[in-house]
């Protein structure tokens, strides 16, 4: 298998090579995305990634992985846990890639305490734009290593990853702790962030009122007295709605969940946005409606939908995982400010949008400079980062397009009045200008001479959003309900339904799922 990939690196080098060349720019296939920007891929211009998809090697003696960038992280997690082991850090959606989770940004919620996904990798093989192959890490090219995490792919092509892993546990005991504003979130979430029993914290807000922080520690351990909930079969509750029933408790309550139903609850319906595609087709939102229509409202599918349906090339679509266009326009940010200004920014998206349920994400910053969210707020050290919180806001805007991009302008401005940064891995509207303000260009700009990177297209090319007259058929394709019927057609077609129905995991037996 090695020697599988050490040919395959070596063609996609010799190909970067000929594009280095003839001065041009070129763009990576991946085969797949969990991003809602709009692609600029043309068959012309492509480094194609996708047979990269293999895990190469488990070393349960130095408990690392080597495997390659186009890995998601279900199949990843599939084969760790059979030798006990399991990722630090795990994206939600089991089909984001190892090579996305380091060239983007992934901050989940065990994040608190170990930092974005890409603090976990111990070494990364990478093409660089002029066809050598490299290996950085902390030890080696170290400042191309961390400024390569979060730089979408514009510093280099990623080929392989030797990633950290820790010890599984069978279970994740959870405790829901019930919030009555948001001031009590933060205070909570700062509290449980210091507690070193606990692996996960993350929280939700359903009003300004009603919230809950969940914590959650792993354990091998099956307490009798403890309800064992899951959430990835079709008959299972949406874990959103789960928690629901927890907030309007006046005490927390606690239950057991299975590790992979934990690392992968949010899966079905995409944290909660798979409810407006009910909106948008009029259909029912209840439990017997999302049991029967489970197979479509996977992220995998959605994404699949989304870019198949055209809509995301839409220029007024900010972010969306949700794969059916509506006449509303769809506000999908992740954002990540300073515990110190949570509050009041909570306050004005619920006076700007209104947008409910709000995610709540305990976050350790990465060390400056980076393109990662992060805050110039420091303790009293003037050394360590304090840590952040990321906000996941994820709704309906406005119907009208001009309306829409101001909105989104004013939110990107108000991010900056109280100190946060946000994820990339959606569309921005800041200006060149505006951009570099945030991050710091000179140490980017240095980086990308140093390691030959001029001839990629930079990171601000590659997620600012290119405002656009939309084209005819653009414009027939966003009617209710041809958008949605057509993205949905292409989802199925595409047959991701299957990769959850066919999960190996859900065939092993409980006693036997690890070691």
């Amino acid at each position: 298998m090695t020697d599988r990939h050490n040919k395959a690196v070596a063609e996609i080098a010799a190909n970067v090579r000929q594009f280095y060349d003839r001065k041009e720019k070129f763009r990576i296939f991946h085969g797949s995305t969990n991003s809602t920007r709009p692609s600029d891929t043309l068959r012309d211009n492509v480094i194609d990634l996708s047979g990269l998809d293999c895990v190469l090697n488990v070393n349960t003696k130095a408990r690392t992985v080597l495997v390659e960038p186009n890995v998601p992280m279900d199949r990843l997690v599939q084969t760790t846990l059979k030798y006990g082991l399991v990722p630090p850090v795990v994206m939600e959606f089991p089909g984001i890639t190892v090579g996305g989770g380091y060239a983007g940004t992934s901050g989940e919620s065990s994040s608190f305490k170990h930092g974005f996904f890409d603090r976990t990798i111990n070494s990364v093989e990478m093409v660089l734009a002029n066809g050598e192959i490299v290996v950085a890490s902390d030890h080696e090219k170290a400042d191309l290593f961390h400024g390569a995490a979060g730089a979408a792919g514009s510093l280099g092509v990623t080929t392989l990853v030797e990633l950290r892993l820790e010890e599984a546990k069978a279970y994740v005991e959870i405790t829901y702790l019930p919030v009555k504003s948001t001031s009590e979130a933060i205070r909570k979430c700062q509290e449980v962030t210091t507690d070193p029993k606990l692996d996960y914290v993350d929280g939700i807000l359903y009003s300004k009122k009603q919230g809950v922080i969940i914590t959650g520690r792993l354990t091998n351990d099956l307490d009798p007295s403890l309800n064992l909930q899951r959430f990835s079969r079709a008959k299972d509750p949406w874990f959103f709605l789960h928690v629901q029933n927890a907030a309007s408790q006046s005490d927390p309550t606690m239950e057991v969940i299975p590790l992979w139903d934990y690392l992968f609850r949010y899966d079905r319906g995409a944290f909660w946005v798979g409810k407006y595609g009910f909106k948008y087709f009029l259909i029912p939102f209840n439990r017997f409606t999302r049991w029967l229509l489970d197979g479509v409202l996977r992220t995998r599918m959605m994404y699949k939908a989304l870019h198949a349906s055209g809509y995301s090339k839409q220029f007024v679509v900010q972010d969306l995982a949700l794969p059916y266009s509506t006449v509303e326009q769809f506000v999908v940010q992740d954002l990540a400010l300073p515990y110190s200004t949570v509050e009041q920014f909570v306050d004005y998206t619920d006076e700007t949008f209104g947008i409910y349920p709000l995610w709540l994400c305990p976050l350790r910053q990465s060390p400056l400079p980076t393109l990662h969210p992060h805050s110039s707020e420091s303790e009293a050290d003037e050394k360590s980062q304090l840590p952040l919180i990321n906000i996941g806001l994820w709704g309906p805007g406005s119907t009208n397009s001009d309306a829409f991009v101001q909105v989104n302008r004013g939110l990107e401005h108000k991010l900056q009045e109280f100190g946060g940064t946000k994820w990339l891995y959606a569309h921005t509207y800041y200006t060149e200008a505006e951009f570099w303000r945030i991050y710091d260009r000179k140490w980017y700009d240095a980086l990308r001479a140093k390691y030959d990177a001029t001839s990629l297209p930079s990171v601000w090319e590659k997620v600012k959003v290119k405002v656009e007259v939309p084209s005819w058929p653009s414009k027939l394709l966003s009617f209710w309900p041809i958008c949605g019927i057509w993205g949905l057609l292409c989802a199925l077609w595409s047959g991701h339904y299957r990769l959850a129905w066919e999960s190996q995991w859900e065939s092993i037996e409980e006693k036997d799922r690890m070691g």
